[in-house]
């Protein structure tokens, strides 16, 4: 049985690995579902099939070019890899999810975002090109200029247009491997969505939530901004290396997470964060911090968690996200992981995540409970005119997808033209109608 880092839904598949061309090609030529498979990090059942494409073999680095910064990777070339090798020599990614353990096609399927989207747009916006191989084997390079509409669906289309085979991904010039990182308490909702727009021109911001808490403290919140480290306010402190990883070794039991030890945990975290404090912290901290725990996953237990994040329009976003919270909180399912971000405008592609506004991550163990209050936090983000994230969902109907994507029209002729019998194919596309 195999899941997606959530550990819901779990199915049986069977896991197949390319190390040649002429191997996926043969692997493309069977007639069940299929779909590509990184490091396993989307959450719920995007990538998940009855057959299951490793990149795992997929992974030289091609080419780096010292002036420009472009990077060409294979597929399966994880973000820890491009930061292990160019970090010392003065690059980095230019977007990056809460973990490195994400490849470039998956960040690409997925056209991840970060800290920084509200400056710096999602994963696709530093794309040069992609390669892919579609349905019948044949190779495509594709672009904002070359073969459009296919990089459109490509980017953020959950690898249903193909498998993608290289990525030219520009980096970031950086001066060291630290950020000069602002941290701040802030008693509610109202006091950390003003805060957030009076750091506006901050590089990255972030702001972990207490999903618990109502009336006054509703929506306390933790907020942190941060700005590469020049090298002359590093002195002496050198290049950092990736913390020891400590492990949860196996499924925790599955009454660990309840309201009375979320309740403690976020309590906990939000009097021992500081009132108002800048620091250097190193790009592992700032950008990784439960990458340091090995399986994190396993802590929500057998049954699993699902991820639910949710982008909300600027203007919407002040009278639902208050809302959202009043509900979760009154619910009291358990969330102690909750992060609120700014998001700029729209991307490319035809499904992509991001557009203007706020985005909430919440993370809920997988229970009956929670699932009737997902149903309802569906129509209160339609009733604002928001969507959520394929990469998060395990669970989304398909009239609450096709609501949130106008663009799903284009998509899906783009997928008619490369994939006319729905060669990939995954449990979320079957159950969102997409296959």
């Amino acid at each position: 049985m195999i899941s997606g880092w959530g550990n819901y839904p779990r199915t049986g598949a069977r896991l197949s690995a390319f190390c040649s061309l002429a191997e996926l090609r043969t692997l493309l030529a069977g007639d069940t579902p299929l779909i590509g498979r990184g490091l396993g990090r989307s959450y719920g059942d995007s990538a998940l099939a009855p057959t299951l494409l490793s990149t795992a073999c997929w992974n030289r680095l091609r080419s780096f070019d010292a002036d420009s910064g472009l990077l060409v990777g294979e597929a399966g070339v994880s973000l820890d890899d491009i930061i292990r090798v160019f970090m010392p020599r003065g690059w980095f990614p230019p977007v990056t999810p809460g973990t490195r353990f994400v490849t470039l096609g998956g960040a690409l399927a997925s056209d991840v975002h970060g800290k920084n989207h509200h400056c710096d747009g999602a994963f696709s916006a530093h794309v040069a090109w992609c390669r892919l191989m579609l349905a019948d084997g044949s190779i495509v390079r594709c672009s904002a200029q070359e073969n459009p509409e296919l990089f459109r669906a490509t980017v953020g289309g959950m690898g249903l247009t193909g498998i993608i085979l290289e990525v030219a991904l520009r980096l970031r010039r950086i001066e060291s491997a630290w950020i000069r990182q602002h941290t701040r308490r802030l008693p509610d909702l109202s006091s950390v969505m003003q805060a957030f727009e009076e750091a506006n021109d901050a590089s990255y911001s972030v702001a972990w939530i207490d999903c618990l808490q109502q009336g006054g403290s509703l929506g306390r919140s933790v907020l942190m901004t941060g700005e590469h480290a020049p090298a002359t306010a590093i002195a002496g402190l050198g290049q950092p290396r990736a913390p020891r990883a400590l492990g949860v070794p196996c499924n925790l039991p599955g009454w660990t997470l309840n309201g009375l030890s979320v309740r403690a945990f976020n309590a906990l975290y939000y009097r021992r964060a500081p009132r108002e404090r800048t620091e250097l912290a190193d790009i592992y901290r700032f950008f990784y911090p439960l990458d340091a725990i090995h399986h994190w996953n396993r802590i929500y237990g057998r049954r699993g968690f699902v991820q639910y994040q949710l982008v909300l329009p600027p203007e919407q976003g002040r009278a639902g996200l208050p809302a959202i919270l009043e509900a979760v909180a009154a619910a009291g399912q358990g969330c102690f992981l909750a992060v609120l971000k700014r998001m700029g405008p729209a991307g490319a592609g035809y499904l992509g995540f991001p557009r203007e506004g706020w985005t909430l991550a919440m993370d809920f163990p997988a229970r009956p409970g929670t699932f009737r209050l997902l149903d309802r936090l569906d129509r209160m983000v339609l009733e604002c005119g928001g969507r959520l994230y394929l990469t998060k969902d395990a669970r989304m109907p398909r009239e609450v997808f096709e609501a949130g994507y106008p663009e799903l029209d284009k998509f899906l002729a783009v997928k008619r033209e490369v994939d006319p019998h729905n060669r990939f194919a995954s449990l979320q596309s079957q159950r969102l109608g997409l296959t």
